[in-house]
């Protein structure tokens, strides 16, 4: 639920805008704070695991996500909405995090690729459904309803969560990285709030843009050096790990997979709508075919991972995802929904061999008081890989729209008649008719080049995947001393 709230608020905009009378710029406000909470907290969580225990900060994680969801469902106005989705962003950035800790310590290593494979369906499946489920409840019930069917979920969830999992045992803490604090989660938000602002402003250069993006990137960047210091602190990320080579290539692995998969996530719902006139729901219920490539393969790629190594079956999910991907490098307007389908449960296919795995082949290789700074780097990973793609393959699509007369007045005119009413309305719409036939084209081959990028970034995973290991896992290995346990 955590990972669907993120998109699921993107069909209720427009209803925010309307409900709070308010401009597209400030209800996308409750999108964005979250998001910014959600990655703010990732790098907290380490440390907060080590010294509070998992499942204590599990339950509180769960808690502040649903009555922050509950809030929510309440609030009167757009300002108390987005403070109450930042507290909901505080407790769903801890939960998966949180996950993948304890399930990693209760698999070791040899199961950590079906335990793994069943974390992922919720990773994979929560940005496509989050669009679906917000739509149908908003279409059948209200606004409200898509924070408050969090809470009978979450009632749940704590109420199991105190019976199943094992009670903490917490080792004496090493002292808080302030310093670490200060620098990577105010750094973290400035940079992704800069680069998720792109899509809107279409270029790095504008202010709301470079200005942020580059202070939180000089503030992550000043974390590396602090983190190997070498002090009696222990950091708040443990960059460290690097130096365990498997996870090394792990990490790079899923940064450019992150990169080409988030990034590719924005362009497939825009082509829908921008290209094909679907709605939010249409375009998310398009992209079931994905969610259900994932489903298949998923836990049959976990369960090889564990027997044959991650190697080999990221290997055959990368080139399943790139020629899913390469498909779409052929669309024009009026492409088929059947080839269209059939590229995207190919690359679903190839998903659900690729990602966990990936994670997998990172977090086996770790002891295990190494695994919740561990989980915490991959997220962090996913978090700016995640958000770089994203930014990158906006900024191409914009490049390409202005690049055409046509697609760039037509995406012009939509922009208005959104703000627009009455005879107004009436009279952009007769506009968008009469440019659509020379717009649509020139916009779908717009698409079709951000998606050669996208293909690209894809086929670059196989690089680091080549190196990732091929045989069972032997055991965590600790960086420090370069001993086995």
């Amino acid at each position: 639920m955590s990972i669907l709230d993120i998109t699921v608020v993107s069909v209720a905009l427009e209803t925010f805008q309307n409900e709070f009378e308010a401009t597209s710029a400030q209800v996308a406000w409750t999108m964005t704070g979250y998001t910014l909470a959600l990655a703010s907290v990732i790098p907290l969580t380490g440390w907060a695991a080590d010294r509070f225990g998992t499942k204590r900060l599990y339950l509180l994680a769960v808690f502040l996500f649903t009555v922050g969801s509950v809030l929510c469902a309440l609030a009167d106005s757009l300002q108390v909405l987005v403070m109450f989705r930042v507290l909901q962003g505080l407790g769903g950035g801890m939960l998966l995090p949180l996950g993948m800790t304890i399930l990693t310590r209760a698999a070791g290593p040899n199961r950590i690729g079906r335990v793994m494979a069943v974390l992922g369906i919720p990773m994979l499946l929560g940005p496509i459904f989050g669009p679906i489920l917000g739509g149908w409840l908003i279409e059948t019930a209200s606004w409200p309803w898509i924070f408050l069917i969090n809470l009978p979920i979450g009632v749940i969830a704590l109420g199991y969560a105190m019976v199943v999992l094992p009670e903490d045992h917490v080792e004496p803490s090493e002292t808080f990285d302030w310093i670490g604090m200060l620098l990577l989660s105010p750094g973290l938000a400035l940079f992704l709030y800069g680069v998720s602002s792109i899509p809107e402003h279409g270029t790095f250069l504008h202010r709301e843009v470079g200005l942020p993006a580059t202070l939180g990137l000089v503030l992550v960047v000043a974390f590396v050096p602090w983190a190997l210091s070498g002090r009696n602190i222990r950091p708040l990320v443990e960059l460290r790990l690097l130096q365990n080579l498997k996870m090394a290539v792990a990490v790079i692995a899923m940064a450019l997979f992150a990169m080409a998969f988030f990034g590719a996530s924005l362009l497939f719902p825009l082509y829908f709508q921008q290209v094909r006139g679907e709605d939010a729901l249409g375009a998310g219920l398009l992209l079931a075919p994905q969610g259900l490539g994932a489903m298949i393969t998923m836990p049959v790629a976990g369960l090889l991972a564990d027997r044959k190594g991650p190697g080999k079956v990221v290997m055959v999910g990368v080139t399943l995802v790139t020629i899913g991907m390469a498909m779409f490098t052929q669309l024009e307007a009026d492409t088929s929904y059947g080839f269209m389908l059939g590229a995207l449960f190919v690359m679903g296919l190839g998903m659900g061999s690729t990602m966990m795995p990936i994670m997998s082949s990172a977090l086996q290789t770790l002891a295990d008081h190494d695994i919740a700074r561990g989980t915490a780097l991959m997220n962090i990973t996913n978090q700016l890989a995640g958000a770089i793609g994203t930014a990158l393959l906006s900024v191409v699509l914009t490049h390409q729209v202005k690049g055409s007369e046509t697609a760039g007045t037509y995406q012009a005119v939509k922009g208005m008649l959104s703000q627009a009413s009455g005879a107004k309305a009436a009279e952009l719409r007769a506009q968008l008719d009469a440019l659509a036939p020379a717009a649509l084209p020139e916009l779908a081959d717009g698409f079709a080049m951000v998606f050669v990028v996208a293909t690209a970034l894809v086929g670059c995973v196989l690089v680091p995947a080549f190196f990732l290991p091929r045989n069972p896992p032997e055991g965590p290995v600790d960086p420090s001393a370069g001993v086995r346990h």
